[in-house]
């Protein structure tokens, strides 16, 4: 049995539930893969989107979907390590990658520019989309798991004051026609480490030019990594934490907010609000 082949019978069977049925549960509980659909599956080089490679090659080989697949890779200007590790990597796996060069990288670290992170994604993102019209596709497919949303949710209610997350699905708003997915999005990160070690793969972490020149690989100062060892922390005492931050986002109370914002609109509980007598049981409560 060649090793992609034992990569791939990893994910249907040692990991079926924790990686291959929470995938599975994503792309249909959110429609994510339909028939017809033309979608670029985006390939940094890290484990999450090799991973969600190889399982959509899986749904595309058993699945009852009919629909088309184009594995991508931006080079933002990876040194010739890096990329011939992503190479390396996607022969290993047996992804058929198609590379194209760009220079996000050179531009970034030329720019005096307090957040660069957030202008390279900006980047990157304008010229994914860009590709993926050229190929004629309708989704981006983008390999963000479980543990992603919570800690983006907790970064945008302690840096951002706003409670919002990120979903499994959007549509572009400068691209029309275009669609992002995360069919990772159950998949948890200590399962995708599991599968990565188990199957002794490498995979690059950060590639990033401003990273290697300006922080050390124990970036303790990033926000990210912040809301990542809270939960951790947290899950001392409540091994639960992350499965109740997840269900809340599903499961706001409108009628104990003190606002939201909808379609740019933002309300208040005022707005609606009646005076109303406390009910007998309400006071016996009390």
């Amino acid at each position: 049995m060649e090793k992609y082949q034992e990569i791939e019978r990893s994910i249907i069977k040692k990991y079926r539930k924790n990686i291959w049925s929470r995938f599975i549960k994503a792309v249909k509980e959110y429609c994510l893969i339909n028939e017809n659909d033309k979608i670029m599956v985006c390939i940094s080089g890290g484990k999450d989107s090799f991973l969600m490679a190889k399982c959509i090659q899986e749904i595309k080989k058993h699945g009852k979907i009919n629909f088309e697949a184009e594995y991508v890779v931006m080079n933002p200007g990876y040194n010739i390590v890096n990329k011939e590790l992503i190479l390396k990597n996607a022969k290993t796996l047996n992804i058929p990658i198609k590379m194209f060069d760009t220079d996000i990288f050179e531009v970034v670290t030329k720019v005096d520019f307090k957040s660069p992170c957030y202008l390279c994604a900006r980047m990157r993102r304008g010229y994914l989309y860009s590709k993926a019209q050229e190929l004629g596709c309708n989704k981006i497919a983008l390999g963000h798991h479980f543990d992603d949303v919570i800690e983006t949710s907790l970064l945008s209610m302690f840096y951002g004051a706003e409670v919002k997350t990120m979903l499994p699905k959007l549509h572009s708003e400068n691209f029309e026609g275009l669609e992002l997915i995360r069919p990772l999005y159950l998949v948890k990160e200590k399962d995708i480490l599991s599968w990565v070690r188990s199957n002794d793969l490498t995979f690059l972490n950060c590639a990033c030019r401003f990273t290697e020149e300006h922080k050390s690989d124990d970036d303790n100062t990033s926000k990210r990594k912040e809301m990542k060892n809270l939960i951790n922390y947290m899950r001392k005492t409540n091994p639960n934490i992350d499965h109740n931050l997840f269900t809340s986002l599903a499961n706001i109370n409108l009628n104990a907010v003190l606002g939201y914002r909808l379609d740019g609109v933002l309300h208040s509980f005022l707005d609606e609000y009646e005076e109303t007598p406390i009910k007998e049981k309400d006071k016996k409560s009390r």
